[in-house]
């Protein structure tokens, strides 16, 4: 009680069981955290408003207040490597602005996942886009930087890398094959344990 008779503004309350709880404010806080480093050190100076924060101005200037008056540094809680892999997997365009702003901030942090997103959406565009004649040239990329288990992806890859290449160039596919192969696989399912093959060839015959 105490605490509260003390507190002298309303930002002075939010302790206890206010403290570690999720906010509408959590996802802007790379941006904030971003704005304080360039010198905006008001609260009223940042609007964050047209990126789609629904909150109140309150939360806003208590967490500029907390960073001024707090002897640590005082920084957005990291997401979950969970969240970044799924940021990372998207295509940029297709991030909310604060998404960004908060995998910008995971990727300043270090520079080993910088260089890896941008290998994964390098690879991401060939995956997508008839680029098979570029391969060559990402994989020496991925040889340039420190990352030992890409390393091993790309040497895979040079083993069967016209075929790399003619999967990312050609428009033929064996999706309709592999449909097929799935198929039968199911129908031997079913059946595990219970008939013999003639049986099974039956099956297979009048499902097609």
């Amino acid at each position: 009680m105490k605490l509260l008779a003390d507190a002298a503004t309303p930002e002075d309350l939010f302790h206890g069981q206010w403290q570690g709880r999720p906010s509408k404010l959590d996802a802007f806080k790379p941006y904030l955290d971003d704005r304080w480093n360039q010198g905006c050190t008001k609260a009223w100076t940042v609007w964050i408003v047209p990126l789609g924060y629904q909150g109140s101005y309150q939360r806003v200037r208590a967490y500029f207040r907390e960073k001024r008056l707090s002897p640590g540094p005082v920084t957005a809680r990291p997401p979950s490597p969970r969240v970044v892999a799924r940021w990372i997997l998207r295509r940029p365009e297709s991030l909310a602005e604060t998404d960004r702003l908060r995998l910008k901030a995971v990727l300043v942090h270090c520079p080993e996942l910088d260089a890896f997103t941008g290998h994964v959406r390098s690879f991401g565009q060939m995956l997508t886009e008839p680029q098979g004649e570029r391969l060559p040239q990402r994989l020496d990329a991925i040889r340039q930087d420190n990352l030992p288990k890409l390393h091993t992806l790309a040497a895979g890859i040079d083993r069967d890398r016209d075929a790399v290449i003619a999967g990312l160039t050609l428009h033929w596919e064996s999706g309709v094959v592999e449909g097929h192969v799935n198929r039968i696989k199911m129908l031997k399912r079913q059946m595990f344990g219970r008939a013999g093959f003639d049986l099974l060839r039956k099956r297979v015959l009048l499902y097609s």
